[in-house]
């Protein structure tokens, strides 16, 4: 279940041009952020290289990147929001019990009496912490849960299974009022 080793990976998005000399924005993905910048050519969801990094220097909330093959600022502006990826081989190996999120995607999602729920959907993250996106069994409409230990208490890659223990939780609509 989880990514092949030649599976593609997202690490970072084109935000944009950056002045006129060819440079480009880019957010990353990444735990380290600048970690995203050093795994080689940076390509697109075809698997064609886009971005080769030669210099990376550090803006506000992304990185300002000269590239070996620069282009016009309006090549990089049609080509914001472009998502760029590297090779899984090209990942190093998780530690402990660390994942990479796109490891996620795909497994079925059970509660902990062992009852499918539906399947992993996505990973979302709306700016206050990663949310696994449930698609239910019976065709609802998508769940968000969060991505904590105690609402996700188990990770079994090799069985293709998460757990998740809140379920209902997050299932549920609210009929309280606000006073």
């Amino acid at each position: 279940m989880a990514a092949g080793e030649d599976s593609l990976v997202v690490v970072a998005v084109i935000l944009g041009a950056h002045g006129v000399r060819g440079d480009l924005r880019v957010k990353t993905f990444t735990e380290f952020p600048e970690d995203a910048l050093s795994y080689g050519p940076l390509i697109g969801k075809d698997g064609v290289a886009l971005v080769e990094p030669v210099k990376v220097r550090p803006a506000k909330d992304h990185f300002i990147v000269t590239p070996k093959s620069p282009r016009q600022k309006e090549e990089w502006d049609a080509m914001k929001g472009t998502l760029l990826h590297v090779p899984r081989s090209e990942l190093p190996e998780p530690e402990g019990d660390e994942i990479y999120v796109e490891d996620l995607i795909g497994l079925k999602v059970i509660n902990p009496e062992k009852q499918i729920l539906g399947t992993v959907k996505a990973v979302q993250n709306y700016g206050a912490g990663d949310l696994i996106e449930v698609e239910p069994e019976a065709g609802a409409k998508t769940v968000l849960v969060p991505f904590t230990e105690e609402d996700v208490p188990d990770i079994d890659l090799s069985s293709g299974r998460v757990v998740v223990a809140t379920f209902d939780l997050w299932t549920e609509g609210s009929d309280d009022e606000v006073d």
